[in-house]
């Protein structure tokens, strides 16, 4: 099923995934009861109408974290669930702001996903939103299949994935991926990603593969481990440490890849960082960085 805004198709018999014009990917559970909407694309275009169209049950949301690209249907739902670590992250002008969120779906031009130029009168406004906390250990039941949090603290600090034990299946939004971003403003450094993905680790073996917020194919669980590799690797001064820069901000990928994000050394996990976040430092909102989402 498609129309101009979106994409859908079925990656279980419960479960379909949703891609909006930028590429970005949301999924949409079903259970007996209710469904759950893990993350809500760019908020271009009526993501609401078009799950509408999948499913008659009541629908519940959840983000797996606050960025542009994943939390801004929630504006349209009027509530969802997110950790408490994101809220402020995405309240924030670099991913509340419609105009680019709007860019972010013109963006689709470039990669070929693009089926209608889209324009601000197509962009859900940012408004003020009822959260509800979701943390670690959490579980959402949907009557018949539960879906249970994981806390991932990395590519933000509220980054959360979503264990589907009936699927062996995990969505991860961007927490695990071929393109892990932990240099981004809101990110954690090298050292306290490695505690989440041990930490993430203990659940390995209720899944068998991740599914992601970007990417056309779902990963192996084995991208937790080679993670935990490459944040020893960074830290210890060992990894290929190619410096480049992504969507404008200077960075450092871990191991060198090709033009899709491919590591040529054969494997899948990669990390971008900067070498000033790979040290263990007191969390920003304790240390109360004034500009801590520009």
């Amino acid at each position: 099923m498609e129309n101009k805004f979106f994409s859908a198709s079925k990656i279980y018999d419960n479960v379909t995934r949703i891609a909006g014009m930028g590429g970005e990917l949301c999924y949409l559970v079903e259970g007996t009861e209710r469904a759950l909407l893990i993350d809500g694309l760019s908020g271009v275009g009526s993501l609401k109408a078009f799950v509408r169209e999948l499913t008659e049950l009541p629908v519940t949301m959840v983000i797996t974290h606050g960025h542009v690209d994943h939390a801004p249907a929630i504006y349209e739902y009027g509530e969802g669930y997110i950790h408490p670590d994101d809220i402020a992250l995405m309240y924030s002008p670099l991913h509340s702001s419609m105009e680019r969120r709007l860019n972010f779906a013109l963006g689709g031009k470039r990669m070929g996903t693009l089926r209608t130029e889209p324009t601000m009168a197509d962009v859900i406004p940012s408004v003020p939103v009822k959260t509800y906390p979701v943390y670690d250990g959490d579980v959402f039941d949907l009557g018949g299949t539960q879906i249970e949090v994981v806390h991932v603290p990395g590519h933000t600090y509220g980054s959360i994935a979503l264990i589907d034990k009936d699927n062996r299946a995990c969505y991860t939004g961007d927490c695990c991926n071929m393109n892990t971003l932990l240099f981004l403003p809101g990110s954690t450094t090298i050292q306290e990603y490695k505690e989440s993905l041990l930490h993430f680790k203990e659940k390995q073996s209720l899944f068998d593969v991740c599914w992601g917020g970007h990417g056309a194919t779902s990963v192996p669980n084995t991208v937790i481990d080679e993670g935990i590799e490459l944040c020893d690797e960074i830290m210890a001064g060992t990894d290929d440490a190619v410096e480049t820069d992504y969507t404008g901000r200077p960075c450092i990928y871990a191991k060198k890849k090709g033009d899709h994000f491919n590591r040529l050394d054969g494997g899948v996990m990669n990390i971008a960082y900067s070498r000033q976040m790979i040290w263990k430092r007191p969390h920003p909102a304790i240390q109360g960085e004034p500009n801590l989402y520009r």
